[in-house]
């Protein structure tokens, strides 16, 4: 696992909820509004092939009655005296009137129906010829000399599934047959009741097509419309948030800061009126040893524990002076791998003692770049002195130094120091950067905590990778300008 030694764990709410459910309403708006809109424009289509249909209807149905009445009533009545469709010569002629009337028109059937009884007097579907009580209400209308007209449909946006129910949709119209005068008008005297059925299946079909079109167009439009919104939204909330992180965490850095900068000012104060003293202590100490070996030998000791515990403390109270008051640093171009060789050879008789082999890769290539030698010596010997600490029963310590590419194809100075120590336990990853954390039993937690702003001084990051029981790898980040 890797821990950045800058981490928020801020949660940014989430922006543009409202745009969101406003977006997802809209699109149902769209939805309802699309199939309401192809309802109207496929209702007002299907009005105006009606009216059409009725009107074309009307017309052939008199067509009809008046190529009847001229070529099948006046010759039947002069050549027989009395109309009997019964006779199935006359049938036949009035059959063959009524086909060739109607040959190439768009007509599924015509009926005559008598004008004394609701019975079907002829059809050019011949098995409907001798029903009774077909005329309906329609009918009787036709008998009262009124056109009407009827519409019997299966028709549905379902039907154009397949598998589906074939679409059917027939237009019945029913006009009065009326007797003609001399002078080829037309009487008020019923004769008898024509229907004239059109089969509008195509017709109905093409319309429910245009209204399935305009669906499937209207959603497939509103639909890129919602998607090209939902990428903009979704890209401002991303900006938005990130925003609101970064703003948060930067907060977050400047209230540490201060409070830091608090907690220093006081340790500060603290460390160097303790630091006085100290010195005062130690010389006190140095000049008792002095004197005790002369006059008390045997107990020239405890002048010694005076004077080490005393260099102890001054330690301590510089540690805190540093992390309260840190170096500014003296930036040089200057090799960083040479910092790092010095730790080296100052630790060789350590590493030795302590059982601990050393290996070491640094990159000969690296140029030099603007850094304070003695910072970075103080950064590199801390972090050897943990990794040797880590590892009491021995190990090995491994140092590496490397160019590797980064963003903007710009190249950084990266430094690895490894050992095989006992490592860091995940829960404390995050926290040894933190000032006065410490897991060992002296020390004042400031080690790592000076490391990071030395390192931060140096525009660069300090990361860590560790596993519990396999040891612990420091990686330092440098710019190369």
């Amino acid at each position: 696992m890797v821990i950045r030694s800058q981490k928020s764990k801020i949660k940014s709410p989430r922006p543009f909820r409202l745009v969101k459910f406003f977006s997802f309403t809209g699109l149902g708006l769209i939805l309802i509004t699309t199939m309401v809109l192809s309802w109207v424009i496929s209702n007002y289509a299907k009005k105006v092939m009606l009216d059409r249909s009725e009107s074309y209807s009307l017309l052939l149905a008199e067509h009809v009655n008046r190529q009847v009445f001229l070529q099948f009533v006046l010759p039947t009545a002069l050549r027989y005296k009395e109309i009997a469709l019964r006779n199935p010569s006359q049938f036949k002629m009035l059959d063959t009137v009524v086909r060739n009337t109607t040959e190439g028109l768009k007509v599924d059937s015509v009926t005559i129906f008598d004008s004394h009884e609701n019975i079907i007097s002829y059809s050019t579907i011949p098995e409907e010829v001798g029903k009774r009580d077909m005329g309906g209400i329609e009918y009787e209308n036709a008998l009262k000399g009124n056109n009407s007209s009827r519409l019997i449909s299966n028709s549905s946006l379902l039907n154009l599934l397949p598998g589906s129910e074939p679409i059917s949709s027939k237009l019945m119209t029913y006009i009065p047959f009326r007797r003609e005068n001399p002078l080829s008008e037309r009487t008020d005297q019923v004769m008898g009741v024509t229907k004239v059925v059109q089969d509008l299946s195509d017709d109905m079909e093409a319309i429910l097509r245009l209204q399935l079109t305009i669906i499937i167009v209207s959603i497939l439009i509103m639909g890129t419309f919602f998607f090209i919104l939902m990428q903009i939204v979704t890209k401002a909330d991303q900006i938005t948030k990130a925003r609101d992180e970064e703003r948060r965490r930067l907060e977050g850095k400047l209230h540490h800061a201060e409070r830091l900068a608090t907690l220093g000012e006081m340790v500060a104060s603290v460390s160097h009126e303790i630091k006085n003293p100290l010195g005062i202590i130690r010389s006190t100490g140095e000049l008792l040893n002095k004197r005790l070996k002369e006059q008390a030998p045997t107990s020239r000791h405890l002048a010694e524990i005076i004077v080490a515990e005393t260099i102890r403390l001054n330690d301590i109270v510089r540690e805190f002076l540093d992390f309260a008051r840190p170096q500014v640093p003296n930036f040089a171009s200057a090799d960083v791998n040479d910092p790092l060789l010095k730790v080296i050879e100052f630790l060789q008789p350590e590493l030795a003692i302590n059982q601990i082999g050393l290996e070491q890769n640094l990159d000969p290539a690296i140029k030099p770049i603007d850094i304070d030698q003695n910072l970075l010596y103080r950064v590199f010997l801390n972090l050897f002195v943990n990794a040797v600490q880590a590892m009491p029963d021995g190990g090995t310590l491994s140092v590496n130094s490397s160019l590797e590419a980064s963003e903007g194809n710009k190249k950084n100075v990266v430094i690895r120091i490894k050992d095989t120590g006992v490592g860091i336990s995940k829960d404390k990853l995050g926290m040894i950067f933190t000032p006065f954390y410490t897991n060992k039993n002296r020390g004042t937690g400031l080690g790592l905590a000076i490391v990071k702003n030395i390192i931060e001084e140096h525009n660069g990051t300090i990361d860590v990778e560790s596993t519990t029981g396999e040891g612990a790898t420091f990686i330092i980040t440098l710019p190369q300008q």
